[in-house]
């Protein structure tokens, strides 16, 4: 037994609580780009303090523990070097799903563990037991149906009459079948998959009805889902460390979802519920758009330029499509080394998971300072001599205040329509993830600079350097 370590009990516990005030401090720096890579590199080192100990503790042989790390850091490293960023939102939404697999797992063995001993589990193990199935399972489902919207494998949304007194009738048949399996009734394993099954279910039905513009609620959600069905695991193994790291995440995710809801006007209730704002007929891309769009060039842009002093960059999804972070720093440092002062407008929900346009940019080495949040920038829009909208979409559609039949009605978005001038930079006029027109592009002060965002953003570089 020479490969085989064990840690006495108060050993455990005292790194437990290392482990927890290196969640906390990791917390603390996410919340900022500048201390975001701090932060997350706390938060793994607490983990793997936490995870070794618990497994050494165990009785476990080191041997296995080593075969562990080395695979699963493999796997680890492999992905963080090979993920685009722009797949970044999917990936997030697969570790959320794994994390509730694993709960699902750990639970369910642990629980039938207790079962073959004779005695019977007691109330906190059963009802943690169930609350694991329940929120691990829809965490599971509604994760891998996210991946799939996000990586537009399943397009469109799901939606039927009765949808959400489907999916509350069959949370309460979940809730039924935990407190049968609370009373320990019947066969005392048999009632526990039966809620994870139903579990699965309704985490499809959840997600199905969810539209792409939800995707950075949802993940955050899902966030929360996972490290709150961690917690209940935690109590089903009297694991202290397991429970305070998941009511972080699952604290730290319902936070993060209500910034999400609250930056698209839409309440807590209307997501989980998957259902979108008003859905009433709006106005059709011919309509919006008909005779009034005007294209320009990189040349055109680079004239315009001459001379601004004040820029502001939208930056959106199709910046991170086209891997144009690191040109769009160059054209502000161009426009920074002629006297412009350059900000960049940041919009809560841009991209698809929260945070996505900070990272990219932070990637580029933009300074942090320059990365201006929507409510600090808006009040000063009609002060800005030239707005560059790159990929954006629906965070910069005027119909959000305009139109009250929007899906998008009410959200708050960044008001570049009232810069002086503003350039669109898309391959296209095809719609954002609301699926609707937007009247910005055919505005009197907007010009379309329609192609590839890294292609043409050289070019208008080029152009502002020949230009001297």
């Amino acid at each position: 037994m020479s490969e085989q370590f064990y840690v006495p009990e108060a050993y455990v516990n005292i790194t437990y609580l290392v482990a927890a005030v290196l969640f906390i401090f990791g917390l603390k720096g996410l919340g900022h780009p500048r201390t975001a890579v701090r932060g997350n590199l706390l938060g793994a080192v607490g983990m793997l303090i936490a995870m070794i100990v618990t497994l050494l503790a165990s009785g476990l042989s080191y041997v296995f523990i080593l075969i562990g790390l080395v695979v699963g850091g493999a796997i680890g490293a492999v992905a963080a070097v090979r993920v685009q960023m722009t797949a970044m939102p999917e990936m997030v939404a697969l570790f959320n799903g794994f994390g509730g697999g694993a709960s699902i797992l750990v639970a369910g063995a642990a629980f039938l563990m207790a079962g073959r001993t004779g005695e019977a589990p007691s109330l906190q193990m059963s009802v943690a037991t169930a609350a694991s199935g329940l929120i691990g399972g829809v965490t599971f489902s509604g994760s891998l149906i996210a991946f799939l919207k996000l990586n537009e494998t399943m397009r469109g949304n799901v939606r039927y009459a009765g949808q959400q007194i489907v999916n509350a009738l069959i949370l309460l048949a979940s809730i039924a079948l935990g407190i049968w399996l609370v009373m320990g009734a019947g066969a005392v394993t048999l009632p526990y998959w039966l809620i994870v099954a139903l579990a699965l279910l309704l985490g499809v039905l959840l997600t199905v009805g969810i539209g792409g513009a939800d995707m950075p609620v949802v993940i955050a959600l899902l966030n929360s889902y996972s490290g709150l069905a961690a917690a209940a695991t935690g109590f089903v193994l009297n694991n202290n460390v397991l429970i305070i790291a998941g009511s972080l995440v699952g604290a730290s995710g319902i936070i993060l979802t209500r910034i999400m809801c609250v930056a698209m006007n839409r309440s807590l209730a209307n997501v989980l519920f998957g259902t979108l704002g008003p859905t009433g007929e709006t106005a059709t891309a011919d309509e919006v758009y008909a005779g009034k769009i005007k294209a320009t060039s990189p040349e055109e842009v680079a004239m315009i330029l001459d001379g601004v002093q004040r820029v502001v960059i939208v930056p959106g999804y199709g910046m991170a499509v086209a891997q144009a972070q690191h040109v769009v720093r160059d054209l502000a440092n161009i426009l920074e080394s002629r006297g412009a002062t350059v900000e960049y407008a940041i919009h809560p929900v841009a991209g698809r998971m929260p945070g996505h346009m900070n990272v990219l940019l932070a990637e580029a080495d933009v300074p942090y300072d320059k990365l201006i949040e929507m409510d600090a920038i808006n009040p000063t829009m009609d002060q800005v001599d030239f707005c560059l909208v790159v990929g954006a979409n629906d965070v910069v559609n005027p119909v959000a205040r305009t139109d009250p039949q929007s899906p998008i009605a009410g959200m708050p978005i960044i008001d570049v329509d009232k810069a002086r001038t503003v350039v669109v930079v898309k391959r296209s006029l095809s719609p954002g993830f609301a699926g609707i027109p937007n009247p910005l592009f055919a505005a009197e002060n907007t010009l379309m600079m329609f192609g590839d965002g890294k292609k043409v953003l050289m070019e208008l570089n080029s152009a502002l350097k020949e230009a001297g």
